[in-house]
Formats: structure tokens, C-alpha cells, sequence
């Protein structure tokens, strides 16, 4: 089979070789024809898992470097946002006298988070797909400054601390072990809806403030929920697990790992955190 395609690529072109090369399948394209622009042809997941390989370690290593390169500066912005809301008084002043921006960015928050996991076509169009996760950045990041700004400096220091140890540690044990967390999604999605109706119920019938404990003990759920979710999306960023990511989800890949740090560092908060009420500064 081999000896006749090179026969046939060896041949002048005529008609025959036409009819012949009609019944032969097409090449696969590369990763650049693939995500050339609007004009490209869009590839479903099942055929790029298909037609591209994971062991390829090129495309994985620019699979991986896009993400993280972005994670990065979405990091950054949220870091400066949370700095301007803790450190700066008439930043935080302003944020707490108008809590209605909060419920504005939760807002844009929520419909860019449901666009950008529901249309799989949308999150993979430039620029559209960067332009939609910078709002989701910008939103998510005030709410977080806002959040940060109700606890003491020293707390929010410290718990940005423990979340950069905490994120690293998973990041590096994830490229490195091989247990495959990728395979027990079920089990994580029943953890999640557990916490998510505990929560409800919490939330409604009995308030926290009456049971300081049941604070933190959720916190603790949360923030082990959320490291095992940034595990196991690392895993599904680095392609060599029972599932995989295709290469051209790499904004989905960053917002599920960016997702993951800012809940991780949310959760910290209400652990080791301490109210302006009660501590100065």
C-alpha cells in the first residue's frame, strides 16, 4: 500500500491519477491551517482527537505555554484589582458605598461565563474569544477586590500567599504523578453538587453567624473541592491522561484553571481570614 501512494506522488499528473487520488483520504491538516482564522474549517472534538496527535510534543508544549500565558496576565489584573480594593481607602470606600457595581459585574460575569462554556464556535474565534475572557477577568476580578476588601491587609496578604504555595504545589504534582484524577469526574461532580446544595441550605435555614464553625468546615470542603478541580484540569491541559483537551480549547483551559485559583483563594479567605470589625488595618 505504501510502495503504490509513492508510485502514484512520483507520476505525472493525468487523469488517472485524479480518479485515483479520489478514493484515497485526505491528509489531516496541521495546527495552524486548523486555527487559521474565520475562514478555516471548524473540526469537531471527536475529529481532532482524531487527527491529532498527543504525542506530538511541539503542539503540546504551545498548548500549554498559550494557556498559562494568559493565565498569567488574567493573575495579574486580579492581583492589581485586589490590591487597589485592599490597600487603596477611597477605592475602598467607593466599592462599599456602591454595592450595586457588585451585582452589575456578577451579572457580566455570569452571562460571559455561560457564553464562553456553551458556544464551543464563539470561544474559539479570534478575537472574540480573548475579548469575551478579558470582560470575564475584569468582572471576576473586581468581585474578588471587593470581597478582599471586607478582611484585614495582613489576612489577604497572607491568604494570597498560601494560594500561589497551594496552586504551584498542585501544578507541579500534577505534571508529575502519575495517579489520573481525569478518570474519577464523576466523583468530582458529585462533591460539587453536594457543596452546591449544602450551600443553598446553609445560606437559608441556618445562618453562619450563628454557627461560626459551619463556616470554616465549609470553607475547608471548598477550597479541597477547587484544588482537586485545578488538578484535575491541569491534567486535562497536559493531554497525556485518559481525557484530554483539545488545542484549540485553550481559553476554555484558562478559564476553568483561573476559575479554579480565584475559588481556591475565595475559600482561603473565609479560613484564615479576619473581618475589619474585628481587627484594625
Amino acid at each position: 500500500m505504501t510502495q503504490s501512494k509513492l508510485t502514484l506522488a512520483n507520476k505525472p499528473k493525468d487523469e488517472s491519477i485524479s480518479s485515483a487520488n479520489e478514493f484515497l483520504s485526505p491528509s489531516p491538516p496541521s495546527y495552524e491551517e486548523a486555527t487559521a482564522g474565520a475562514n478555516a474549517i471548524c473540526y469537531k472534538d471527536a475529529e481532532m482527537f482524531t487527527q491529532f496527535s498527543w504525542d506530538d510534543r511541539n503542539i503540546r508544549r504551545v498548548f500549554i505555554r498559550k494557556v498559562y500565558s494568559i493565565l498569567m496576565i488574567q493573575l495579574l489584573v486580579t492581583l492589581t484589582v485586589v490590591s487597589f480594593c485592599t490597600f487603596c481607602e477611597p477605592v475602598k470606600d467607593y466599592i462599599h458605598s456602591n454595592p450595586g457595581w457588585y451585582w452589575a459585574s456578577y451579572a457580566v460575569f455570569f452571562i460571559t461565563y455561560l457564553v464562553l462554556s456553551c458556544c464551543s464556535a464563539l470561544r474559539r474565534k479570534f478575537p472574540w474569544n480573548l475579548i469575551l475572557l478579558a470582560i470575564f477577568t475584569i468582572s471576576l476580578s473586581y468581585m474578588t477586590g471587593m470581597l478582599s476588601s471586607f478582611y484585614n491587609t495582613k489576612s489577604v496578604v497572607l491568604c494570597l500567599g498560601i494560594t500561589a504555595a497551594v496552586c504551584l504545589l498542585v501544578t507541579l504534582c500534577s505534571f508529575q504523578i502519575k495517579f489520573d484524577i481525569t478518570s474519577y469526574q464523576g466523583v468530582l461532580f458529585v462533591f460539587c453538587m453536594v457543596m452546591f446544595i449544602s450551600g443553598l441550605v446553609l445560606a437559608l435555614v441556618l445562618p453562619f453567624n450563628d454557627v461560626p464553625w459551619l463556616d470554616v468546615t465549609y470553607a475547608v470542603l471548598g477550597a479541597i473541592l477547587f484544588t482537586l478541580f485545578l488538578m484535575f484540569d491541569t491534567q486535562l491541559l497536559m493531554g497525556n491522561k485518559r481525557y484530554t483537551m483539545s488545542p484549540e480549547e485553550y481559553v476554555f483551559a484558562t478559564l476553568n484553571i483561573y476559575m479554579d485559583i480565584i475559588y481556591i483563594f475565595s475559600f482561603f479567605l473565609q479560613i484564615f481570614g479576619t473581618k475589619r470589625d474585628q481587627s484594625t488595618g
